[in-house]
Order: C-alpha cells, then sequence, then structure tokens
C-alpha cells in the first residue's frame, strides 16, 4: 500500500470508527465518505473497501446534500492563552513555494529552552492542539505546532472539518513530512531554542506523522506518538530518537501494529517505552472529544512530560 493510499484509508477508518461508537450519526458518516471519496461512486468503493454494505447510491446522494452534524461544544482550555507564564501567538513562514500557518507558544520571558513540535489530528490546527502547545510552554519548552492545510489556506478557513480531514488524507505522506521538516528548521531558528534538544508530539494522525518524521529526522532527540499508526519498518532503524508510543487498550485497530513495530525497534536498538492504557479508546486524550478518558490523559500528559525532561532536558 502506498503513503498516499494507507493515510486515505486511515481517515477512512476514522470515519467508520467514529460512526460504529456513536460519536457520529449514519448521515454524518455517509456525508464524509462521499466528501472523501469524491462522489457517490467513490463512497461506495470506500463503503465497500470498510466492509459497509446496504447503503443505496440514493441514501449517498441524500447524505451528500446534509448539512455537518453540529460540533460537539468545546471545553475549556487547560491554560488559557492570555496566560502571563506564557506567550502564544500565529506565526507564518514561507517554504516549498507557499506560506505556512502555524501556532507558536513558549515561556514568558528571554528563555533558553527545548524546542518541540505538535502534530495535529486530522482535522487540523484545532483550539485543542494549541492548548497542547501551550501546556508544553507552560512547562518549560518552545513549542510550534504547524497547520499541515497551509497549502490551501489553513485550517481557519474551513467550517467543515471532513473538507480538512479529506485535504490531509488525499496528500501525500511524503509533503506532509516535508512540510514537517520545515517546521523542524523553523522551530530551531526560533530566539531561544536549544536547536540541539528537538522533540516531537503528535496524536492520532498526527501521531502516525510523528512515527514517520522520528524515521526521517535523526536531529529529533525524543517523540512521543499518541495512538499513532506505524511508520515504514524498513525505516524503524533511521530512528535516533527516543520513543515513548501511548496508546488507548480499546483501539483494536491501532494496536494490531504493536506487535510487529516493537520488534522492529529491538531489532535496531532504539529506546523506547509502549504504555498502553487499558479501558480507553483512540483519542482519549483530547479533552474536546468523545473519547477522552481524563485518569488516562493526565496519566498520559505526566508521562509525555517526564520523557521529555529526561532526553531534552
Amino acid at each position: 500500500m502506498s503513503d498516499r493510499q494507507d493515510l486515505f484509508h486511515y481517515v477512512a477508518e476514522e470515519f467508520a470508527e467514529d460512526y460504529r461508537e456513536g460519536e457520529i450519526d449514519r448521515r454524518e458518516f455517509l456525508r464524509r465518505t462521499v466528501l472523501l471519496g469524491g462522489g457517490v461512486s467513490g463512497a461506495r468503493g470506500l463503503l465497500a473497501s470498510l466492509g459497509v454494505t446496504g447503503v443505496s447510491s440514493a441514501e449517498l446522494a441524500q447524505a451528500q446534500q446534509a448539512n455537518p452534524q453540529a460540533p460537539a461544544p468545546v471545553s475549556k482550555p487547560l491554560v488559557d492563552p492570555t496566560d502571563p507564564a506564557i506567550q502564544a501567538q500565529e506565526v507564518r513562514y514561507t517554504a516549498r513555494g507557499f506560506e505556512h500557518i502555524a501556532y507558536l507558544a513558549r515561556p514568558a520571558g528571554d528563555v533558553s529552552a527545548p524546542g518541540i513540535l505538535v502534530i495535529h489530528e486530522n482535522r487540523g490546527l484545532q483550539p485543542h492542539i494549541q492548548d497542547v502547545a501551550r501546556r508544553l510552554a507552560k512547562a518549560g519548552y518552545i513549542a510550534l505546532a504547524p497547520d499541515l492545510v497551509s497549502k490551501v489556506g489553513g485550517t481557519a478557513k474551513f467550517t467543515d472539518t471532513v473538507q480538512i480531514s479529506s485535504y490531509l488524507a488525499q496528500t501525500p505522506a511524503e509533503e506532509h513530512i516535508a512540510n514537517l521538516q520545515e517546521a523542524l528548521r523553523v522551530l530551531k531558528a526560533t530566539p531561544g531554542v536549544q536547536a540541539d534538544k528537538l522533540g516531537v508530539v503528535g496524536f492520532c494522525f498526527g501521531g502516525g506523522l510523528t512515527w514517520r518524521l522520528a524515521t526521517e529526522a535523526p536531529e529529533l532527540k525524543a517523540a512521543v506518538p499518541f495512538y499513532g499508526p506505524a511508520p515504514d519498518l524498513a525505516k524503524v532503524p533511521g530512528i535516533k530518537a527516543a520513543v515513548l508510543g501511548i496508546y488507548g487498550g480499546n483501539d483494536t485497530r491501532i494496536n494490531a501494529g504493536i506487535p510487529a513495530l516493537e520488534a522492529a525497534l529491538k531489532k535496531a536498538g532504539i529506546k523506547y517505552q509502549i504504555k498502553i492504557y487499558e479501558g480507553a479508546n483512540h483519542a482519549f486524550h483530547n479533552d474536546t472529544g468523545a473519547n477522552y478518558n481524563q485518569s488516562a490523559a493526565e496519566d498520559a500528559w505526566r508521562m509525555t512530560l517526564e520523557w521529555f525532561k529526561a532526553y531534552l532536558v
């Protein structure tokens, strides 16, 4: 399976999982598959690949015309953007022929600190990911969260997150990695960043990109992918970072890849740890989502900070 097909199918499976777990209703699930599949015909093939049967073309056509399901209310961030202990702002930079948008959070004042890249989920650079960047700033790091939707105007341009997910799914992984490499260069050049102490953390779709980036960016010293699909196992020996992989025990779709990934990590002599939270689902760390599990999320964040402290400070 190519990288493009891999990401595309990953997002399709995310939609199906959201439906099966009751996070979205049937019409919204079908609307998403039509948008991702590029029309009714493409949606039928996509549904077949997901093992979903009994859906007529008429139902798909109706779903195509439906309005997006209303999003869940956004919870209050853990770190307020106006917190005097930090500085947070949008930044822009030009690379690879277009303007990139990112969110930069850092401790207040003239500080020197390790830099951490934050990679968002398949919904783009949402407030939750900005909050994660601020949490890292509050913990003493300089964090940069790039918007991987920048090439088409950025996350804020879209009111329908499925358009964001579709764009991200249809973009080759190599292009995402190239954009993340540019973000790393910007982070490294950011005043105050200790360029020899770079880390990365990512969630869901971004967790998978965290694994992939770790295989391509030897300058990384620490990586924390949250429930991310495994990278190309042949590239695992390229990982130079110490990796903490965090997973939910109920996330069988993603967890199926852990045994082979662990075997590859051991064979390559990579410093790593795998933590599985029993009873937690995919995306359990996101406190704005339906799968949020407070106890697992808080402990996973504690482990994340301890991991960065061990390998970046």
